[in-house]
């Protein structure tokens, strides 16, 4: 897919880069740190967005670090913003991907497919059948 525009996508942590097991860190999910490596390459920004605060959250950053992934931002909308410790706020992002959707996450494969190997899905007509999917 190529996208006219860079997007800005807010990715959670806990239960979506990796599997839930907060305070702790679990193990990676299966493709997540591959897709986002590819959302980066074709140019998107990528914000954690995450519950995590403190030592917690910068634990998370490390580890995704190590991962190759840096954030262009972390629970804030952009690098420069001033964030509160311990207040969480709604941030701008034109995609959020995060394991509480309604049906819950559909996961990294399918994210890999309505974002890199198809059409843009913010100009795309929808289509009902490819919506129902999400349900699937």
């Amino acid at each position: 897919m190529n996208f006219n525009q860079s997007l800005i996508i807010a990715v959670d942590f806990d239960g979506t880069i990796v599997e839930d097991a907060y305070p702790k860190i679990g193990k990676p999910i299966l493709f997540a740190f591959e897709t986002l490596k590819k959302l980066q390459e074709k140019g998107h920004r990528l914000i954690l967005w995450s519950y995590r605060s403190g030592k917690r959250l910068d634990e998370a950053v490390s580890f995704c670090n190590k991962h190759g992934i840096s954030f262009y931002a972390v629970n804030k909308s952009f690098p420069e913003e001033q964030s509160i410790e311990g207040q969480s706020r709604k941030i701008h992002a034109d995609i959020f991907i995060d394991d509480r959707n309604i049906g819950g996450f559909i996961g990294w494969g399918k994210v890999y497919q309505l974002l890199i190997d198809s059409e843009n899905p913010l100009t795309h007509k929808p289509n009902k059948k490819r919506f129902l999917d999400f349900f699937r």
